[in-house]
């Protein structure tokens, strides 16, 4: 067995990267990473370098593990700037850094592609001497069966966790609608009649029915969500451009327009097997309670007439509790080569793990769903 590194996914063809066990995790697609890597997404403007381990025995590849050499901690979403400032504190250069993730998306799914043990050990081993180079190597919203890998490697494990929705064995919404409490399924019907006597009109649009425009005005919508939020704007007009191309097999585009047909808000979701994954969002115009059902309602819906099992509507979001979607534990995995940094970190994550239990457990007590004996 061989173990390579590349500098870009181009090195790979669409077919033998999509032959690797991909599983639901559409991002994991070699379309994705192109489309990141072609559009310019990707690189020293935005902190993430392409360190893409490959496995291969006989020249067929067997096994890989996508990492980034990282000048920041833009576009993570597993917050560790404290720990960086930490770093400064003592005299530590905490950049640069390895990561294991996707850029940009904070959704869990493997981090090493491949079924065969011997070819992941054989990953890891290349990337655990490697990362030695830098100050640090993570692993981001990985799998739970890898996050017992990291633990009998002393990784230090963090929790967090985000809002997910799971089909429950639900045939359509009413069902859906019909396991909430009283309370609950009154507000989703009240929140949905405003949007449905706005005025506005909804279309969810796949496939052939995806055209550049619909990427343009994707554009135009996730620069306004980040002019309203602050954020940084990681992702170029090109790289909607090239996924509502050669991802629109993959791709659930929620669009709503005025009676004058004007674009007014837009989510762009992703889905492979029976997983959705909702992204990015953004709106011209306001209207009440238009978010949730562009974001939420739309997707849940669409996702029970496809029997799907799965729909991760992105990072963070209390108010997604009250609509169905409920807390799911999220791992990563961290081995700090500073011994004082890592003992330091490591008493932050134990605190950290008490308060996420706490919370789990004051969601618990306010199940929106029904409770049958």
């Amino acid at each position: 067995m061989e173990v390579s590194v590349h500098e870009s996914f181009s090195e790979f063809t669409e077919a033998e990267w999509n032959s690797l066990p991909i599983g639901d995790f559409v991002f994991a697609d070699h379309r994705f990473l192109m489309a990141l890597e072609r559009s310019r997404s990707l690189g020293r403007r935005t902190g993430w370098l392409p360190r893409i381990y490959a496995a291969r025995e006989g020249g067929r590849l067997v096994g890989a593990a996508p990492l980034f050499l990282k000048s920041n901690s833009y576009g993570e979403y597993i917050f560790d700037w404290a720990w960086a400032n930490a770093a400064d504190q003592i005299g530590f250069d905490y950049y640069p850094k390895m990561v294991a993730a996707i850029p940009f998306t904070p959704a869990t799914g493997a981090k090493f592609l491949t079924r065969d043990l011997a070819v992941r050990e054989a990953l890891f081993a290349r990337i655990s001497r490697d990362s030695r180079s830098t100050s640090s190597l993570h692993f981001l919203f990985e799998t739970p069966d890898e996050a017992e890998l990291f633990r009998e490697r002393s990784f230090l494990i963090r929790h967090s966790f985000q809002y997910h929705w799971r089909n429950r064995g639900w045939k359509n919404f009413e069902d859906f609608l019909s396991a909430l409490r009283s309370k609950r399924r009154s507000e989703i019907r009240r929140e949905r009649a405003q949007t449905a006597s706005s005025g506005v009109i909804i279309t969810r649009l796949t496939g052939d029915q995806l055209e550049k425009r619909h990427a343009e005005i994707m554009t135009a919508f996730y620069h306004s969500t980040i002019s309203k939020m602050g954020g940084h704007a990681y992702l170029t007009p090109d790289f909607f451009v090239d996924v509502f191309e050669a991802m629109k097999d993959s791709i659930l585009f929620v669009y709503a327009v005025d009676s004058a047909e004007r674009p007014v808000a837009g989510a762009l979701n992703f889905y492979r097997g029976r997983s959705l994954f909702g992204r990015y969002w953004g709106c011209l115009d306001d209207y009440k309670s238009l978010h949730f059902e562009v974001c939420y309602y739309q997707a849940i819906e669409w996702a029970l007439e496809r029997g799907f099992e799965l729909f991760e509507a992105g990072a963070q979001g209390e108010h997604k509790f009250n609509r169905g979607f409920s807390p799911h534990l999220c791992l990563s995995a961290h081995e700090v080569y500073e011994p004082r940094l890592r003992e330091a970190i490591s008493e932050f994550l134990e605190r950290e793990k008490v308060s996420i239990d706490e919370l789990f457990k004051e969601y618990k007590a306010h199940d929106p769903f029904q409770r049958f004996p």
